[in-house]
């Protein structure tokens, strides 16, 4: 059996800033994939960190992506939020860049969309108006979660397991601020599901 091609688009998340490669969420989730039987590739990775919606659409442009993708996964939003940007803007390029998702992946249903972690419960925030974070990350999320549902792709909330994680030690890395390959865990816990989904139950 052919393996799945797996696209990951987003920013620091995606690339798993201060972890090793292998405790980047997207690795876990193919080591957790062909525990269960599926064949997958190694994840063909497409995130910075500090990227933007516009930043990821113009970077996917220059790795001149063509084919199709068993399994596209999309995490993008958090530096809109950071830098002040407006959530009609973050809106309209979200779903430029989904549409462009389900291209690459043939089908929508293959597309498997993260929300945006609550970067407010860090202890990068300490200091911060964390109510406000929280309400602004909330906002973003449900415009994606509305352009997700609209699409026929798949949905997966993290951000509950962002705020559960916290400020622990043991769920960041050193700056305080990104996951620890231990939360990346607890997303794939709930990423598997609908990325399973994906791969096994459409045709090839």
């Amino acid at each position: 059996m052919a393996e799945a091609s797996f696209l990951a688009l987003g920013d620091s998340y995606t690339i798993g800033e201060g972890v090793p490669e292998e405790g980047r969420w997207p690795v876990q989730l193919v080591a957790r994939l062909r525990e269960h039987g599926v064949a997958v590739a190694a994840p063909y990775i497409v995130a910075t960190t500090g990227w933007t919606t516009d930043e990821l659409s113009s970077a996917m442009d220059a790795a001149g992506l063509h084919g199709k993708y068993g399994l596209v996964t999309l995490l993008i939003g958090v530096n809109n939020q950071y830098r002040g940007r407006s959530s009609v803007e973050y809106r309209e390029q979200f779903l430029a860049l989904l549409e462009r998702a389900g291209k690459l992946a043939g089908d929508s249903r293959r597309v498997v969309v993260v929300s945006i972690p609550d970067w407010g419960v860090t202890a990068f925030a300490e200091g911060r108006d964390r109510a406000a974070i929280g309400r602004e990350i909330d906002a973003f999320n449900a415009i994606a979660h509305d352009e997700t549902h609209r699409a026929h792709a798949r949905w997966v909330d993290v951000t509950t397991a962002s705020r559960e994680a916290g400020a622990r030690p043991d769920m960041l890395v050193d700056d305080g601020l990104h996951p620890s390959a231990r939360q990346y865990g607890m997303w794939v816990e709930r990423i598997f599901p609908q990325a399973l989904a994906a791969v096994r139950e459409l045709p090839g």
